[in-house]
């Protein structure tokens, strides 16, 4: 089985991390300059820096055809910049995941593969794609859903030791990002954390700083550009959480569910990406 995850960053890479540990090879797409901010968990990393080891597992940054081909022989993940999943065309693919969490539909169809599946708001199951998984945190985290759509997005992030929106730091003005502290630091509520064209950007809680996006980054008022764990525990900025785990099994189960027994020479994915 061969499947183009759309989208590379920390719940992408959860998905992938699922996928890949139950044999299936996927290939990644993401920005040219991704922006997730827990870099330390996403694939998307290895485009600016050339590789990325997540939980043991190694994304490499690839261009052509044959890097792919080389990079899913050594057992890695291949990931290229190609904010239009143009390589989705350079090969039928056994399933498509769109994966990109922009609470819209950015092109994905149903015709995209013969298993199409979305991650959240903004999809409808049966219309643009074959089965939605829920990514609201909840009961339903991780649910497929096979007929109509995910929970709408509420804006607010999942509540930590009681803190949502407080974990989150954003830059306060149009300009160009430049982090004052590193993934893994702990900080005080108050402390200087990042500059945006100089205007200094404040932590809101103390705990440990879990994401960050990269210096040098242009932002927008109000982007997301970090987060803050207020349970100050180092291993959480080093594995994928507990949500993307969840959407990662609901991913495996709709591929299975959709493509049971039709797996084998479907289109010859695998033989033909392996030469």
């Amino acid at each position: 089985m061969l499947v183009l995850i759309k989208g590379a960053g920390d719940l992408a890479t959860g998905v992938a991390l699922r996928l890949w540990r139950a044999g299936i090879s996927v290939v990644m797409t993401d920005l040219a300059q991704p922006t997730a901010v827990r870099r330390t968990v996403a694939f998307c990393q290895c485009i600016y820096d050339g590789t990325a080891a997540v939980e043991g597992v190694t994304a490499r940054r690839v261009d052509t055809l044959e890097e792919i081909r080389s990079c899913l022989r050594r057992g890695e993940i291949p990931v290229r910049a190609d904010p239009e999943a143009r390589l989705r065309t350079w090969f039928p693919f056994d399933a498509v995941v769109d994966a990109i969490l922009a609470k819209r539909n950015l092109g994905t169809r149903l015709e995209d593969a013969p298993v199409v599946v979305a991650l959240g708001p903004g999809f409808t199951a049966g219309v643009d794609c074959h089965a939605v998984v829920e990514t609201q945190r909840g009961h339903d985290l991780g649910r497929v859903i096979t007929r109509g759509s995910a929970q709408p997005d509420t804006g607010i992030p999942g509540a930590v030791e009681g803190y949502t929106v407080e974990r989150l730091i954003r830059a306060g003005q149009d300009g160009i990002f430049q982090p004052q502290v590193r993934i893994g630091d702990l900080v005080t509520r108050g402390d200087v954390v990042a500059r945006v064209d100089g205007a200094p950007v404040y932590a809101q809680i103390s705990g440990r700083v879990r994401g960050m996006l990269p210096g040098g980054l242009r932002v927008r008022t109000g982007m997301k550009a970090g987060d803050i764990d207020p349970r100050c525990e180092r291993d959480l900025c080093h594995t994928v959480s507990d949500k993307a785990r969840a959407v990662g099994g609901g991913v495996l189960e709709a591929l299975l569910a959709f493509g049971a027994g039709g797996w084998n020479g479907r289109n010859g994915a695998w033989e033909q990406w392996n030469g």
